[in-house]
This record gives C-alpha cells, sequence and structure tokens, in this order.
C-alpha cells in the first residue's frame, strides 16, 4: 500500500478514536445512552467510562503518531493494533458465551470489529514501511 494513503487511514483512526475518548470523558451520559448497544453490558459505571475513555485517547494520538512517523513506530503500531484486536475478541467471546445478546455481532461490527479487522490487515504495510525504512 502506498505510503500516503496508509498515513491517511492512521490519520483518519486517529481522529475518530481520540473524538470517541474525548467524548466518553467529557460528555458520559451521552456517549452510554447514544451510542448502540452500550446499555447491554451493564448499568453506567462514569469510573470506567473514563478510564476506557483515556484508553481511546491515547490509542488515537497514538495512530496519529504513527503516521506522522510511519517509518519508525512499527511498536507502538503493534501496540495499539493488538489492543483493537483484543477488544474485538472480548466482543467475539462474550457474544459467542452468551454474556452479550447475538444481535452485537452487528451492531459491533462497525465500530468494534471493522476497525480491528482494518489495523490488523495494514500491519504488514505497517511492517514493510518500517523494514524499507532500514535499507
Amino acid at each position: 500500500m502506498k505510503e500516503q494513503y496508509l498515513k491517511a487511514i492512521l490519520n483518519f483512526f486517529g481522529a475518530t478514536n481520540v473524538g470517541n475518548g474525548l467524548w466518553m470523558l467529557f460528555f458520559v451520559d451521552n456517549w452510554f445512552t447514544t451510542l448502540p448497544g452500550v446499555h447491554d453490558t451493564g448499568p453506567i459505571n462514569r469510573h470506567f467510562v473514563h478510564d476506557v475513555g483515556l484508553v481511546y485517547l491515547l490509542a488515537g494520538l497514538a495512530l496519529i503518531w504513527c503516521a506522522w512517523r510511519i517509518r519508525s513506530s512499527k511498536y507502538l503500531y503493534l501496540a495499539v493494533m493488538f489492543f483493537f484486536a483484543g477488544h474485538a475478541l472480548i466482543h467475539v467471546v462474550e457474544i459467542l458465551v452468551g454474556l452479550l445478546p447475538t444481535s452485537h455481532w452487528l451492531i459491533d461490527l462497525p465500530l468494534v470489529f471493522v476497525p480491528a479487522l482494518i489495523l490488523m490487515v495494514l500491519t504488514p504495510s505497517v511492517l514493510k514501511t518500517n523494514q524499507s525504512s532500514k535499507q
């Protein structure tokens, strides 16, 4: 993949995650009641939403950092990608064991599963870009 497209995708994911993190940090009740399916995980826990919001904020900033320093950020990228992949895997397991209703296959598709899949698919391109900078 061309480096410019890779940077654009990372900037896009970074910005959306910064936005989500800020939304979680500053508008907890709105985030909890607006985002589809969140209420299926139990009653609102503002402290927990703040904690997770900080993670999304930092993950977003990390992806933006990776976009700007694509040739030297493979370990940071891998850490963020594994967070998203792990988060998606947790959702899969919770759906399979019945902790989340099966409706979450569709509810979680756009905001949990697709971002994780895209970041996993981008991983070889990020690693290749990092390798080519050392030659």
